[in-house]
């Protein structure tokens, strides 16, 4: 039997090139090799945003970006948090056997705690429960699913060793193995992407390049990389270049390779490079960025995917409930 991988994906809008490489191309590259699946973590969402408007929107563009990227609906799920009640259900179960002390251990409370004595402030301004509360969740939205595998970021390693920790103080109370203990995946793809300043891109450094963004704004946000003064004949050193950096993630070996001959050569500007860097990039991105164009125009068949998705989650999620139900004595 395959193994079972789940990916969270968190409704902030319109990917980067960085969330592509880093999160997205090696996400959808499980489905290879494990039984994937993927739900938009919708709920997480509120956390941070109030605004309606907003997360409906992020949560259509999210989907797009996925769909556009290759995630196949009919090989794997494709779910949203939302349509599953059964986690919300699970989280009240889990949360009776979360230590506070734990929760107390988590990486982006202690941050908030830490900002806050820093800013002269209450040690829980700006804290919500939800928050506070959010590893539980992420628990919830993991062991109903029996999955073995979260790709997941450095920063979420925490959580999903959180998640085990839960499962494992139910599995004691009940003397049962009915939670799966999950282990994080960290991909290798997963490093670094650098962005227009070189620094990590991030929306936060304002550095970003869109994943769709259109062919002349593709070109502008690249020919605004910082490179070096250096001249047009002097070597340049490719493995210390931002442009290069990006273009490796792009080009197929026989390009890299030609590409870092003509910067160890000399005689080629950061005008050519980028224009290289360009070329590739758009020929690789063209196809998400139409097929993301055309499932805009459709958002009826995005909202389809959706709910047939979560009746298939539904299936699994409840037949887990009513098992956990019978354990603790509910049911």
């Amino acid at each position: 039997m395959k193994k079972i991988a789940l990916t969270g994906i968190k409704p902030t809008g319109i990917p980067h090139i960085g969330n592509f490489l880093g999160a997205i191309k090696p996400a959808l590259e499980l489905s290879l090799s494990c039984e994937a699946r993927y739900f938009i973590a919708d709920y997480h969402a509120l956390n941070s945003c109030k605004d309606p408007d907003a997360i409906r929107s992020m949560t259509l563009e999210i989907a797009a970006a996925w769909l556009a990227c290759g995630l196949d609906p009919a090989k794997v799920l494709f779910y949203r948090q939302s349509d599953i009640p059964q986690i919300f259900e699970l989280l009240t179960i889990l949360l009776a056997f979360t230590p506070k002390g734990l929760m107390n251990r988590a990486h982006a409370y202690k941050a908030m705690l830490q900002a806050n004595a820093e800013a002269g402030k209450d040690p829980d301004d700006g804290v919500n429960m939800g928050l506070f509360s959010y590893p539980v969740l992420m628990a919830a939205d993991i062991l109903l699913f029996d999955t073995d595998l979260v790709p997941v970021g450095n920063d979420q390693f925490q959580h999903v060793e959180m998640a085990v920790d839960i499962a494992q103080s139910f599995n004691h109370v009940y003397q049962t193995d009915a939670l799966k203990l999950p282990q994080p995946l960290a991909h290798e793809t997963g490093k670094t992407v650098v962005g227009l300043d070189g620094r990590k891109m991030s929306k936060s450094y304002g550095n970003i390049i869109p994943l769709f963004a259109p062919e002349k704004i593709l070109r502008k946000l690249i020919m605004k990389i910082v490179t070096n003064s250096q001249s047009v004949e002097e070597p340049k050193d490719p493995d210390s270049c931002s442009v290069f950096a990006l273009y490796k993630s792009f080009a197929d070996p026989a390009q890299i390779e030609d590409l870092r001959a003509r910067y160890l050569a000399g005689g080629m500007g950061w005008g050519h490079a980028k224009q290289e860097l360009f070329e590739r990039m758009n020929e690789v991105l063209t196809p998400y960025r139409t097929r993301y164009e055309e499932l805009m125009q459709d958002p009826g068949y995005i909202h389809q995917v959706l709910r047939d998705g979560g009746a298939k989650a539904r299936e699994l999620a409840e037949t887990k409930i009513h098992e956990l139900r019978k354990i603790i004595g509910i049911q």
